[in-house]
């Protein structure tokens, strides 16, 4: 017994520690998402990224037709990448606006003019206000938003093959 007593402490360290190094090897969830899924857009009106173009509000986001958000950003890499998901989405006939991040509007045009423009209104947050209000905890990011104003849906992250048919399917559930 008194044996026993003394080994006591060193199992339950040795318990602890296996504990601890089977919570470190289980990958964990590393994705966030947003709260306000299923809850309506947060009022907002943004000035307009560009010169000439329309800026965003929560109001245009509520028009009885879904509406595809992306927030993005000039400085962004993976926004590159996502470029080509977003202008096929264009082309189906699908409305995208935008939030540009803490951005200026000569980068945002210029990017725009190298990788294309998809979207219909630019919305610039340059304090990323609008960005954490929706719940978005990076770029890019892009949301479907029902005719009634109701986040429905969240892509974190790029736009590749597989979350551009996502996309439309939330889309077209959304309608």
């Amino acid at each position: 017994m008194k044996r026993l007593i003394l080994w006591l402490p060193l199992g339950i360290f040795l318990l602890f520690v296996a504990l601890v190094a089977f919570g470190l090897n289980r990958p964990g969830e590393s994705t966030i998402r947003s709260q306000m899924i299923g809850k309506a857009v947060p009022e907002f009106t943004l000035p307009a990224a560009l010169a000439g173009r329309p800026g965003l509000a929560s109001r245009d986001l509520a028009t009885g037709a879904p509406r595809i958000v992306n927030i993005f950003a000039s400085w962004c890499v993976p926004c590159i990448a996502e470029a080509p998901q977003l202008m096929a989405l264009k082309r189906q006939g699908i409305p995208v606006d935008a939030i540009a991040i803490r951005d200026r509007p000569e980068d945002i045009a210029a990017f725009l003019a190298k990788y294309d423009d998809p979207y219909e209104r630019i919305g610039l947050d340059a304090d990323s206000r609008v960005q954490l209000a929706l719940g978005s905890s990076g770029v890019p990011e892009t949301f479907v938003i029902d005719g009634k104003g109701i986040i429905r849906h969240q892509v974190i992250g790029g736009i590749g093959p597989q979350q551009l048919r996502e996309l439309v399917a939330a889309y077209e559930a959304a309608r």
